[in-house]
């Protein structure tokens, strides 16, 4: 039982970890890349789809983003689903493709960029925190039921405290490691 506990506490932690990594895949650091434009979803026969079911996305360039529709009917409702996105990017079309070019960051802009991202490791901190109560609360069920002895209860509650702190070291790693990427630019 307290295994069962542990395990369902360490895969919703890891989700937790893997709902921060995409969240830190959509904070630029001034080099393009596709997964930049992983959240953009178009219009496309009634349903909103991913932009990159709808089209071909590269780098072009440094700090260009090449995207070529499958469909050429479609370049100006992406081009309006970028622009309605919160990536602050301006599309140039050019006939059948789109171009964004990503402005250079400037010092104030890296800044406010790594307050996003120390806000959503403090969000998955949270989160992950937010688990390790549950899964005490359910060894506290257990115990006051009598399924498992005190000592089993409280080696439980040690291995799930060994498990967050484990769990948030990650996530101090993924915000070093991202915010040196925003401020080595």
């Amino acid at each position: 039982m307290i295994d069962d506990i542990k395990k369902d506490a360490e895969s919703r932690m890891k989700k937790s970890l893997e709902a921060l990594e995409t969240a830190l895949k959509r904070v630029r650091t001034g080099r393009a890349h596709p997964s930049l434009l992983d959240t953009i979803s178009v219009p496309y026969y009634g349903s909103d789809t991913p932009l990159s079911q709808l089209a071909n996305i590269s780098v072009e360039e440094g700090r260009t983003l090449l995207v070529s529709p499958f469909d050429k009917q479609l370049v100006p409702e992406i081009e309006r689903a970028i622009l309605k996105s919160d990536l602050g990017l301006n599309p140039s079309t050019a006939g059948t493709v789109i171009r964004l070019p990503l402005p250079p960051l400037t010092e104030e802009t890296r800044r406010d960029l790594v307050k996003v991202v120390r806000g959503e490791g403090e969000q998955a901190k949270v989160s992950i925190r937010n688990i390790r109560r549950d899964a005490n609360g359910d060894l506290k069920d257990l115990l006051k039921e009598k399924e498992v002895s005190e000592d089993d209860a409280r080696r439980g509650e040690e291995a799930i405290q060994q498990l967050t702190d484990r769990m948030v070291g990650e996530v101090d790693k993924l915000l070093k490691t991202k915010e040196e990427d925003l401020m080595s630019m």
